[in-house]
């Protein structure tokens, strides 16, 4: 079987559990022959690897496609991603775009905390961006704060990484930039099979309406965001208005950024 034979088969046998049937057929062919995408579609195939259709399988079952690869572009850095954390999304490059307007033509953050760091994803993107600043990634699950610390070490930024096990919300210090991606997500709220069935719960979930780890967080960001920083937190597209009134509870300004759909995203928190 030609290679776009077998893409199309696989493009048509995962039309009915992605948006995306051809781009998954892509990519796990591109994935089990060891080359990139792009070189798939420049130079094609020969033989079709032995494990491509069991890829395509593990895919129609709505693993997703992140965990199948082990990895995932985030802003201008590629991550490894196991199911111990949440997969990274475009929606929280909002909270990079946020930091970098707001230190437009300054040297930028000299230091950055990350609160709830998963994959290292916001830490490691904004450490990517400004090649003097440190910082310190807090995560309460052992096996994620492995990934994160691995990601440093492959990124070349373990030398300025310091990854802490723990309650992300006893971090020390403060910070030009805070960086926070809670749990947000309402106990009862449906999700896609991909998410709910794969992703790590406890980074997706937080109480009856999804604002417990926001309720956490408001009293105790303040102290953590040093003179002239900000705090970037991550919210639901749904959330902009209860969220804001959380934190502005707590003396921060607040301002609100949505993310390239236009939909509310970020919160930009930071002294009155």
């Amino acid at each position: 079987m030609a290679w776009h034979e077998a893409l199309n088969r696989a493009a048509a046998r995962l039309a009915s559990v992605s948006d995306t049937p051809r781009l998954d057929a892509e990519l796990l062919l591109a994935h089990a022959a060891g080359i990139e995408r792009e070189e798939l579609l420049l130079r094609g195939l020969g033989a079709i690897p032995a494990g491509f259709d069991a890829l395509v399988e593990r895919r129609a079952g709505h693993e997703p496609i992140a965990y199948i690869t082990g990895r995932r572009a985030f802003w201008t850095i590629e991550l490894e991603v196991t199911p111990a954390v949440l997969i990274p999304r475009a929606d929280s490059e909002t909270l990079i775009e946020a930091a970098v307007a707001h230190f437009a033509g300054t040297t930028g953050p000299a230091s950055v905390l990350d609160l709830g760091t998963g994959s290292g994803a916001l830490l490691l993107a904004a450490l990517s961006e400004w090649p003097e600043a440190s910082g310190v990634g807090v995560e309460r699950s052992a096996d994620a704060a492995v990934v994160a610390r691995r990601n440093a070490r492959r990124l070349g930024l373990n030398a300025r990484v310091t990854i802490a096990e723990g309650d992300w919300t006893a971090a020390p210090g403060s910070y030009d930039l805070v960086l926070c991606n809670p749990p947000y997500i309402a106990e009862a709220a449906p999700l896609m099979r991909d998410v709910a069935c794969f992703e790590p719960a406890s980074a997706l979930y937080s109480g009856p309406d999804g604002l417990d780890d926001h309720r956490r967080i408001s009293h105790l960001i303040g102290q953590w965001i040093a003179p002239g920083g900000i705090g970037c937190v991550e919210i639901g597209e749904d959330q902009a208005e209860l969220a804001t009134a959380l934190y502005a509870e707590t003396g921060l300004q607040v301002v609100l950024r949505s993310d390239l759909a236009g939909r509310p995203r970020c919160l930009i928190l930071g002294p009155m």
